[in-house]
């Protein structure tokens, strides 16, 4: 049995290719997490000059993974915001080992975006409103499934998800408004992952003194 796709686009090998920059990934994790900017506002969050950052914002949306706000900015000022409905990307082809390599600077990312998410939240947790850290759960849990079995937990936390995915880019896709401000950025991790069937690179041996490691 297959999982189901519950994203908006799949990467193909160029998109991900494209998008495996670090500059790149850095200028998507902005916008998902300020909303919409402009080329000259995120060259001052990067460091950078408008020229790149309008480079690099157009090879995004070259691979529709952002898009322009429509009636936001003025004569050719243009703010750019991620494309809702997710992503998602599929194992390279064998043979292809630049977009391998792709994917994996892609996952390192985000591996490291949500140990950063993580370590944020536990700083700001002692001072933000009550209800959301009433709202807000660190959830861990180890079963004993089948792959099977797996796949079907799977498809069943992306349908709920994708409820509130659909609610979220109805708001995002809304005329510009006052903001409601009980409405917060939200993040959900969501991880499975077996643990211990595939072979580990073992830890290196340390040498005890007066011994030589074969």
């Amino acid at each position: 049995m297959q999982s189901k796709s519950f994203s908006a686009r799949t990467l193909d090998a160029n998109a991900l290719k494209s998008f495996a920059h670090p500059l790149r990934l850095r200028i998507y994790e902005l916008l998902d997490e300020h909303g919409p900017s402009t080329a000259t506002g995120l060259a001052a969050l990067l460091g950078q000059n408008t020229g790149a950052t309008s480079y690099h914002l157009r090879e995004l949306a070259r691979h529709d993974m952002i898009e322009v706000v429509p009636g936001m900015g003025r004569g050719k000022e243009k703010y750019w915001r991620i494309a809702p409905g997710g992503f998602s990307f599929g194992e390279p082809e064998e043979g292809d080992p630049e977009t391998a390599s792709a994917l994996e600077v892609v996952l390192d990312d985000m591996v490291r975006q949500r140990g950063a998410e993580l370590a944020r939240w536990r700083e700001e947790e002692a001072t933000a409103p009550e209800e959301w850290v009433q709202a807000s759960v660190f959830g861990r849990r180890s079963l004993r499934l089948t792959p099977e079995e797996t796949r079907e937990l799977q498809d069943e936390v992306f349908e709920v998800l994708e409820r509130y995915r659909a609610l979220s880019d109805r708001r995002e896709r809304e005329p510009a408004a006052p903001r409601d401000p009980s409405i917060g950025h939200v993040v959900i991790h969501f991880d499975v992952l077996p643990v211990g069937v595939g072979r580990a690179t073992p830890p290196p041996r340390e040498e005890a003194p007066g011994e030589a490691i074969p």
